[in-house]
């Protein structure tokens, strides 16, 4: 009988193929690596398609990444269009608010028909209420001095007679009186009455005392108008072009300063103008009431002397009268 002897187990076997293939493989590879040609780029299907499929992408990203770059230089030349745009407005709103003249004169160039009539007529108003001031101021001067030296003439004489020879010069208030109460005079000669006498010729005065400060007051109802309707009048102008100011904000959709301000500056003018004309008006005619309150007190003055000097005259007259009827008492 034959024995047969033990195989070797399958795991070792399969261990020991296993480490001979490795060594035999390292032995290999240097050798390998040594002898294998570089092969070109394009030599085969394969080696062609893998860069081309590589560079599909890059090409891609390459393409991609300078449309980004137009896009966003894009953005930014619009941005920076934009900005000059504003840059522009705002250079082109300065400009036209400095192009604007703020003087008196360039503002009424610029100001709205109906605000420049009523800057001509606060013109004209101011201008009348100066004229006033110097005609009448020059007026009330001469007649108060002239008065002051009637009076004083008529404080001198002793008769109506020699007032009248005393104040010859036609016009002067004191002729006026001194011929007015003569006349009366004359008229009553035959009246018995000495007190009615008196009273007539005082009645005469008074009218005529009247109508001097009358005459002497003209023109100063004038300068009171003036004075209490010239602010309304500027008032009315100033709301009239701050109206038209927002009117144009509205249309042109800004509310910058430099285009809003002359507007209302051109409106606030009127206002201004009103003032003016309003308060030299009313300060004259508060000097021009005082003046003539003591221009009237003067020629009261002026009265009373012709008054006394009648009223002398008549007991003067009674007393020549009851002379001839005294009898003499031995």
């Amino acid at each position: 009988m034959t024995r047969t002897q033990p195989s070797a187990s399958p795991t070792t076997s399969r261990a020991w193929r296993a480490i001979a293939a490795l060594m035999f493989s390292l032995v290999l590879a240097p050798v390998a690596m040594a002898d294998e040609p570089v092969a070109p780029a394009a030599s085969t299907p394969a080696a062609a398609a893998a860069p081309a499929d590589a560079s599909a992408p890059a090409a891609g990203a390459a393409a991609q990444a300078p449309a980004d770059g137009a896009a966003t230089q894009a953005s930014v030349a619009d941005g920076q269009a934009a900005a000059g745009e504003n840059v522009e407005a705002l250079v082109e709103d300065t400009s036209l608010g400095m192009a604007h003249d703020l003087s008196p004169w360039g503002m009424y160039k610029n100001a709205d028909i109906v605000v420049k009539i009523v800057m001509i007529g606060l013109a004209i108003a101011s201008i009348i209420t100066w004229t006033i001031w110097i005609a009448k101021g020059f007026e009330l001067m001469g007649a108060k001095r002239r008065l002051r030296g009637e009076v004083e003439v008529l404080k001198k004489v002793a008769s109506l007679k020699e007032a009248s020879e005393a104040s010859n010069k036609e016009g002067t208030l004191a002729h006026t009186l001194v011929h007015d109460a003569l006349e009366e005079m004359r008229l009553s000669a035959n009246a018995r009455e000495k007190e009615g006498i008196k009273e007539r010729v005082s009645f005469r005065l008074e009218r005529l005392v009247a109508a001097s400060g009358r005459n002497m007051s003209s023109g100063t109802g004038v300068l009171a108008t003036i004075g209490s309707t010239a602010p309304f009048v500027g008032l009315f102008g100033t709301v009239w072009g701050i109206m038209n100011s927002f009117i144009g904000i509205a249309k042109t959709q800004t509310t910058n300063l430099a285009v809003v301000a002359p507007g209302i500056a051109e409106a606030l003018l009127a206002t201004a103008l009103g003032l003016v004309a309003a308060i030299p008006a009313v300060v004259i005619y508060n000097v021009f009431a005082r003046s003539i309150a003591g221009y009237k007190a003067q020629v009261s003055d002026a009265s009373a002397q012709v008054l006394l000097l009648v009223s002398r005259d008549l007991d003067h007259q009674g007393g020549e009268r009851a002379a001839p009827h005294m009898v003499k008492v031995g």
